[in-house]
């Protein structure tokens, strides 16, 4: 079974446990024989069953490591890896070191897939989820942004970037929103219907206007610039994936690394906060952009795209989208609880984005 494709099987673990099926298994000893180390325990710790890929950690002679089965394509993991190399190697940065086979690469192919081997820092804490901590993942994430800077993939490697993007990404929430409309008068007797139809107007108008604002921003000149000024964003970057040791945070799990205009991390994460705060604070938000830019300036027009990608709804379609798959599945009263939720989140959000942008134009956010 050694060579066998590795497949997606979620649907074969029925029970949705910590698992992978027997040939995976026998994979990974297979490939940890291309490295020169003693394994003495191999432990699963993370699957991602539907894509195919899964984490184990490693206690050997040489110490603890990660093994991990990458679930993307084999060229697309090559940019990721070499990303990571990158950050060590010549960035010195806080991201662990990829752990070489016998033959001096930086990979094992098998199945398909890429696996490899990466350090394992047994100190590391998650930070707390109060402002302070706050802050201090903010300032490691404009830090790592910077580190970023000047990567150049490898040849071999696809071209991961995600900098073109945004203007198909708006367009493509604009008209989801409007599938939802429909989908919510087809199935008019589920639950969440009434509160999504009496909703969606106004979210499809934000993610509209988010478009024209878009378009008339210095988008398309910092894109015209190229990846030379730009650098990579995590796409996933938060306390579980930028932890706290001894000499300061590591950042982990860079398997979705990608070029873009790198604020789009820090959107997110201000997105995440307010969500599980449950309530937009401009003081919390002002922190998180003054940490950030301490570390990664901000410029005037990244300020701009950042307020832009702020105003769009982004929670109300994260939430909503998989309707789309089986409405009556979806559409559940647990759904309506969650929309009312955010119709709550959305009306407070307004108010401090307009702070926020008065804020850049007084001079307030140095």
């Amino acid at each position: 079974m050694s060579d066998q494709l590795i497949q997606p099987w979620v649907e074969e673990n029925v029970n949705q446990e910590l698992y992978v099926p027997a040939y995976i298994d026998e994979m990974a000893e297979l490939v940890l024989q291309e490295y020169d180390v003693n394994v003495q325990e191999r432990i699963l710790i993370a699957i991602k069953d539907e894509q195919g890929g899964a984490i184990w950690k490693i206690n050997t002679d040489k110490g603890p490591f990660s093994l991990k089965l990458l679930h993307r394509r084999p060229t697309k993991s090559k940019f990721s890896l070499a990303a990571q190399e990158y950050l060590v190697d010549v960035r010195n940065a806080r991201v662990p070191a990829v752990f070489k086979t016998k033959s001096g690469l930086n990979h094992v192919e098998r199945g398909g897939k890429l696996w490899f081997l990466a350090e394992w820092n047994e100190t590391l804490y998650q930070l707390p989820d109060d402002l302070e901590g706050t802050k201090k993942l903010c300032y490691a994430l404009g830090e790592f942004h910077q580190l970023t800077k000047g990567f150049v993939p490898p040849e071999d490697a696809e071209f991961v970037s995600r900098l073109h993007r945004w203007p198909r990404a708006y367009e493509r929430m604009d008209k989801k929103l409007g599938w939802f409309r429909d989908i919510a008068n087809a199935y008019s007797e589920c639950p969440a219907s009434s509160t999504i139809l009496s909703s969606v107007d106004q979210f499809q108008e934000q993610a509209s206007q988010a478009r024209i604002r878009l378009e008339n921003s210095a988008y398309a000149d910092i894109v015209a610039r190229g990846t030379e000024e730009t650098g990579l964003v995590h796409q996933d970057y938060g306390w579980a994936n930028a932890q706290m040791g001894d000499d300061g945070i590591w950042i982990i799990d860079l398997d979705g690394v990608s070029f873009d205009i790198t604020i789009r991390d820090l959107r997110k994460l201000m997105v995440g906060c307010m969500d599980s705060m449950g309530k937009w604070d401009v003081e919390w938000a002002r922190e998180m952009i003054k940490a950030y830019d301490a570390a990664n300036p901000i410029s005037d027009e990244i300020y701009e795209l950042l307020m832009i990608d702020l105003s769009l709804p982004s929670l109300y379609y994260r939430n909503i989208k998989d309707i789309v798959y089986s409405p009556t599945t979806f559409m559940t009263p647990e759904l309506d609880q969650i929309i009312k939720r955010i119709i709550d989140l959305d009306q407070q959000k307004w108010p401090v984005l307009e702070q926020l942008a008065q804020d850049r134009k007084g001079g307030q956010s140095e």
